[in-house]
C-alpha cells in the first residue's frame, strides 16, 4: 500500500515521538510533585471527594476503581518511567504492537490524572497533550513505515490549534484589531519569565510587527499545512519560529512545545539530513494490513469528532478550550481573546501577633513563578508547571476563580501545611506558622528602564486594596 506509508516522513515521526515523550515526562512529574497539597487527600480540592460525586461515564479515571494518595503517586511515577523510556527510544524497540500499547498506556494513565484534576487541570494544554498523545499511539515504531494518514491527522490538530488561536484573538480584544495587544501581554501575563522585562520595552512599532506575524501565522500559514513540499514544511518552520519567540517571551507550561513537536512531524527527511548528521533508513517495513485497518478506523473517528470542534472554529460564539467529550479526543483550542491591560497580584503576608496593630511585622509569602518581591527578576520555569501560581494571577482577575480553594489555601498556611508550602518558593516563618494572614491586592507593574538602573527592581508595585482582611485559625482576630 504506497499511498499509505510515508517513509520521507521518518526522521520528523521520530523527533515528534521523543519531543512528546519528554513532555510527557515533564507532565507526570508535575503531577507527582503537586498532586498532594492540590488534588491528596489532605489537599485544597482532594480527589478522592471529587470522585465520590463523580460518575466514570463523565471522568473516565483508572482512580474511580481506587483512590490513595500512595496510589496516585504510583501512578504518576509510573507514568514517568515510561515516557522516560519513550524518549530514551526504548519503546520504539518493541513489536509494533507492543509500542502501541506503551503509547496508549501513557495516555491513560494522564487522561486519569486530568479527569480527577478539576481546577487544576483546567488548562487547554491538557486536552492538547491528550489529543496529541493518542494520536502517537498510531504513528507507528521505527522499523514501520510512518502513516501518511495519522500524519495528516497531526497536521490537522496543528491548522485547528493555531487557526483556533488566530480567529479568537482578531474576534476578540480591539487591541488584537489594532496591533497594540502586545503593549500590554508581556506585563501582564499570567507568568512572565527572565526576558519579559525586555519585551516588554522593544519599540511599540515593534510590538506592532509581532502581533502582525502572529496574525500571518495563525490565520494564513496554517492552510498550507495540506498543500505539497516544500511548502507544508516551510508553514511548518515559520510556526516552529513562532511558537520559539513565544517560549521566549513566557511561561505557557508545555502548550508551544506540543505546538513545535507537531510542527517537527511535518518536515520531511530531507530537511533534517540538511541539518543534522543522522539519516533515515532505507529499509523500513511497509505497515501491516491490520495496523493499516486500524489507522483508516482512527481517521474516519476523527473525521466523524471533528465536526464540532469544527463548526465551532466558525462560530461567532466561539469557545476557547473547549472538550466534546470526557476523553478529550478532538477539541478546540485558543488563548488570549481577551488581554488584561493592568497586572494585579495577590499578596499573601503573616503576622506573629494574634492581634496585629499598626506596628506589627507583616512577613510575605513567596511564590516560585508568580511576581512578589519586587528585586525577583522573573525565572523560566516552561514547560513545568506550576499549578497554583497560575490560579493565584486568575483569582486577582476574579476572585471567583478561588472560592473552592482559596479559603483552603489560607488554611493550609496558618497550620503550616508542609505539603502546600513545598510549593512556594520562600515560607517567612520557617519555625512556627503565623498567628494571622492576610491578603493585598497590588497593582504590579514591570519598571522603567531608569528605575531598574537606580534600584535594580524588576517590578514596581502600588496597593490597591485588602482583599482578605487578617484570618486566623478562629476567623478574623
Amino acid at each position: 500500500m504506497d499511498w499509505f506509508d510515508a517513509d520521507q516522513y521518518w526522521l520528523g515521526r521520530l523527533l515528534f515521538k521523543e519531543g512528546l515523550a519528554v513532555i510527557y515526562l515533564c507532565a507526570f512529574l508535575v503531577a507527582a510533585d503537586q498532586f498532594r497539597p492540590l488534588i491528596g487527600d489532605g489537599g485544597m480540592l482532594p480527589a478522592r471527594r471529587f470522585l465520590a460525586g463523580a460518575r466514570w461515564q463523565r471522568s473516565p479515571s483508572i482512580f474511580h476503581l481506587h483512590y490513595s494518595d500512595r496510589f496516585f503517586a504510583g501512578v504518576a511515577w509510573t507514568g514517568a518511567g515510561l515516557a522516560a523510556a519513550a524518549a530514551l527510544g526504548l519503546l520504539d524497540l518493541l513489536p509494533l504492537p507492543l509500542c502501541m500499547l506503551g503509547w496508549l498506556l501513557l495516555w491513560g494513565l494522564y487522561l486519569s490524572i486530568v479527569n480527577v484534576g478539576q481546577l487544576w487541570y483546567g488548562f487547554g494544554w491538557e486536552s492538547l497533550l491528550l489529543e496529541v498523545g493518542l494520536l502517537a499511539v498510531f504513528v507507528g515504531n521505527a522499523h514501520t513505515a510512518p502513516p501518511l494518514l495519522t500524519l495528516l491527522l497531526l497536521r490537522w490538530l496543528l491548522f485547528r490549534l493555531e487557526f483556533g488561536a488566530g480567529l479568537i484573538k482578531i474576534r476578540g480584544d480591539p487591541c488584537w484589531r489594532n496591533l497594540t495587544c502586545l503593549y500590554y501581554h508581556h506585563e501582564t501575563q499570567p507568568m512572565p519569565g527572565p526576558l519579559s522585562w525586555y519585551f516588554h520595552h522593544l519599540p511599540r512599532p515593534l510590538h506592532k510587527m509581532e502581533v502582525a506575524g502572529n496574525h500571518f501565522t495563525q490565520l494564513i500559514v496554517p492552510f498550507f499545512l495540506f498543500v505539497p513540499q516544500p511548502v507544508a514544511g516551510g508553514a511548518a518552520a515559520i510556526m516552529v519560529v513562532t511558537q520559539l519567540w513565544l517560549v521566549a517571551s513566557g511561561n505557557f507550561s508545555w502548550l508551544n512545545w506540543l505546538a513545535i513537536v507537531l510542527g517537527l512531524s511535518v518536515l520531511p527527511n530531507g530537511f533534517w539530513e540538511f541539518v543534522l548528521p543522522v539519516r533515515a533508513p532505507s529499509d523500513l517495513a511497509p505497515a501491516p494490513i491490520w495496523f493499516a485497518v486500524v489507522v483508516v478506523a482512527v481517521t474516519i473517528a476523527v473525521a466523524a469528532l471533528s465536526y464540532r470542534p469544527a463548526r465551532n472554529l466558525f462560530s461567532s460564539h466561539q469557545m476557547m478550550n473547549a472538550s466534546f467529550d470526557p476523553w478529550h479526543l478532538v477539541n478546540t483550542y485558543g488563548a488570549f481573546g481577551h488581554v488584561t491591560k493592568t497586572r494585579r497580584e495577590i499578596v499573601l503576608e503573616g503576622c506573629r501577633d494574634e492581634h496585629p496593630t499598626a506596628d506589627s511585622e507583616w512577613l510575605a509569602y513567596e511564590f516560585k513563578g508568580k511576581p512578589g518581591d519586587l528585586r525577583r527578576r522573573p525565572r523560566q520555569f516552561a514547560p513545568y508547571h506550576l499549578r497554583l501560581d497560575w490560579l493565584m494571577w486568575f483569582v486577582a482577575i476574579s476572585p471567583g476563580y478561588g472560592a473552592s480553594w482559596f479559603g483552603g489555601l489560607i488554611g493550609r498556611l496558618l497550620d503550616g501545611d508542609a505539603a502546600l508550602l513545598k510549593l512556594l518558593h520562600h515560607n517567612p516563618f520557617p519555625d512556627a506558622p503565623p498567628a494571622v494572614i492576610r491578603a493585598r491586592m497590588y497593582r504590579y507593574r514591570f519598571t522603567t528602564r531608569d528605575e531598574h538602573r537606580e534600584s535594580g527592581a524588576w517590578w514596581a508595585r502600588t496597593l490597591e486594596a485588602e482583599f482578605l482582611p487578617p484570618m486566623s485559625r478562629r476567623g478574623p482576630p
